[in-house]
């Protein structure tokens, strides 16, 4: 800005763009380089010398505005505007002369004012539609990818050598790999949950090899966000209590290691409780204290009595979503009817907000237990259609990773208001509890939007704790080390295991909950139609010779299934 001026604002915004942003997904050939401000200005300068153009110019910091004026005058140009932060101006003049313009000792440097792009994701060639619905699509037009922000997903683990969770690079974006259930055996997914979960959050197609019919198909809400898989149960999807708590725990203690601000648990307690004394409870709250936003699936009980009443969904101070079946009412979208909704035992009506969460397609573990409980559920062996709001959570907690990286200094809590406070009335849901907007979030202020977790009353578990001046950090006594080897994976930069998980069984009820069945908020569904699509895309990629991946050995499409029987393949609640 010009020392000591003022200026006249013009009834137009312009927008200068003074570095180049390179794209954060490069998986295929690049294309050509597009020319650079003085390649464009020679040429513009000699094909249409007469022709106005508008320029940016920037002007050494001594050189007031008044003579900064006089030199584009005298160059046959006008000033229209000014440029905030490079003490420049906004000029249109003939081409020649902007040229010559830029040769003038006192100029800085001038370019020609010109598009912006987006920096390489292209919403649409995506075959999904929660990106778009949530408008997370307008974040990455900008940039915005959850790039730097950490997401903590406690769940069966992450098969972190997918393509889809790598960067740029050839890298996974699976940070860190943790085991907090004793009886996991690998350091992978074997069940297939987590990694569906990890990719809505943070999967990226675009990283899959050129010539891929998938690539740039699927796309999670955070992209380049960074993944850590805490694996907090045995291979086959078995879990407790306590393994989870030991999940937060470790997020807890690394959340400045990997910048871990937000948290996904896509599961449940199978036994209501007041969220005052339940642990699980007291783990997600004592979480969010610590500053990380805990997102948690609201479950898939519908509008049972006690549909809500389950830790850590009836917690009141987290983040819980419900899910929401975009095709339905007309494709404007509506409540599923099998996600939770109501009020929990204390009086908190739940869930916070709404998602998409029928009809998702993610990233499949391969080998996993996912493939044969539904197999028409799988997309050429690379995908897996599912629902449930195991599946909406990790819209959210990606949403989150968005907002974090624009906006690193909201807490929590302001999270919270800010997704409250911007959400879009869904059909059939109840008044106050709507779809996320992440985009209308971002460019709220935190004082436009109520504000939430007001008088609310911790657990009482961490209320006793802080009275007693007591660590609750060190309530699981857990100690952290690097895994055994049967644990390593090639994939993350660092593999964790609790080594005092194993001792602390008897203190909450270690009773094992087969996710599978309950305490995991999904369902798988027919997704014959997109196999299909699939199988002829890679036959036309054969044919044509453009296919540089090797098509997957099961990429076959399953047997016609009637339409009765399809209504009713695979939708029992897991």
């Amino acid at each position: 800005m010009f020392p000591n001026t003022k200026f006249r604002r013009s009834g137009r915004l312009t927008v200068a763009v003074v570095a180049a942003v390179v794209p954060f997904a490069l998986a295929g050939p690049v294309a050509n380089a597009a020319p650079n401000a003085q390649s464009r200005l020679a040429t513009a300068a000699s094909k249409t010398p007469n022709k106005t153009v508008e320029a940016i110019v920037q002007f050494k910091p001594s050189f007031s505005e008044k003579a900064a004026k006089r030199v584009v005058k005298a160059h046959g140009g006008k000033v229209t505007g000014q440029v905030p932060f490079i003490h420049g101006l906004v000029v249109k003049l003939p081409a020649k002369q902007a040229k010559l313009l830029a040769n003038e000792s006192k100029v800085v440097g001038l370019t020609l004012n010109s598009k912006v792009h987006s920096t390489g994701l292209d919403a649409n060639q995506l075959a999904t539609s929660y990106p778009k619905t949530t408008r997370a699509d307008k974040l990455w037009q900008r940039g915005i990818t959850g790039a730097g922000i950490g997401v903590g997903v406690i769940d069966t683990g992450i098969a972190g050598d997918q393509p889809d969770f790598k960067d740029a690079a050839g890298n996974s974006r699976v940070v860190a790999n943790v085991i907090t259930s004793p009886a996991a055996a690998t350091a992978g997914d074997g069940f297939g949950h987590g990694t569906h979960v990890a990719g809505i959050i943070a999967g990226d197609s675009n990283n899959r090899a050129a010539g891929d019919p998938f690539k740039g198909k699927y796309v999670g809400m955070a992209p380049g966000a960074n993944l850590i898989a805490i694996k907090a149960s045995d291979d086959a999807g078995n879990s407790t209590v306590l393994d989870v708590i030991n999940g937060i725990a470790f997020a807890v203690d690394h959340k400045a290691t990997f910048n871990l601000r937000v948290l996904n648990l896509s599961l449940a307690a199978d036994t209501p409780q007041s969220y005052k004394t339940d642990p699980l409870d007291a783990a997600v709250e004592y979480a969010w204290q610590k500053g990380i936003v805990v997102v948690v699936a609201s479950g898939n009980r519908g509008n049972a009595a006690d549909a809500v009443q389950y830790a850590p969904a009836n917690d009141p101070f987290v983040i819980s979503v419900g899910g929401v079946d975009e095709s339905g009412n007309s494709g404007r979208g509506v409540r599923a009817d099998w996600s939770s909704n109501g009020v929990t035992q204390d009086g908190i009506s739940k869930p916070e907000v709404v998602a998409p969460g029928a009809h998702m397609v993610s990233v499949l573990a391969p080998s996993s237990a996912f493939m044969a409980l539904c197999p028409n559920c799988s997309i050429g062996g690379q995908y897996f259609k599912a629902g449930g709001t195991s599946m909406a959570a990790p819209v959210v907690s990606g949403a989150v990773a968005l907002l974090l990286q624009a906006r690193p200094t909201l807490t929590p809590n302001q999270v919270k208001a800010l997704l409250m406070g911007t959400d879009k009335p869904v059909s059939g849901n109840k008044l106050g509890t709507g779809m996320i907007d992440v985009e209308r979030a971002l460019y709220t202020p935190t004082n436009a939007v109520p504000a939430v977790n007001v008088r609310l009353i911790p657990n009482m578990l961490i209320e006793y704790a802080t009275r007693a001046g007591v660590d609750i950090s060190q309530w699981t006594r857990s100690t952290w080390s690097s895994a055994p080897s049967q644990y390593s994976s090639s994939w993350a930069r660092s593999t964790w295991s609790c080594g005092t998980c194993a001792a602390m069984g008897g203190a909450i009820d270690p009773q094992r909950s087969t996710w599978s069945r309950s305490t995991w908020s999904s369902a798988g569904e027919d997704a014959s139609a997109e196999a299909a699509q699939y199988v002829e895309l890679a036959e036309e990629a054969a044919e044509t010779g453009s296919l540089d991946a090797p098509i997957p050995t099961d990429a076959e499409v399953p047997a016609e299934v009637p339409a009765e029987a399809t209504a009713d393949a695979p939708e029992a609640v897991q």
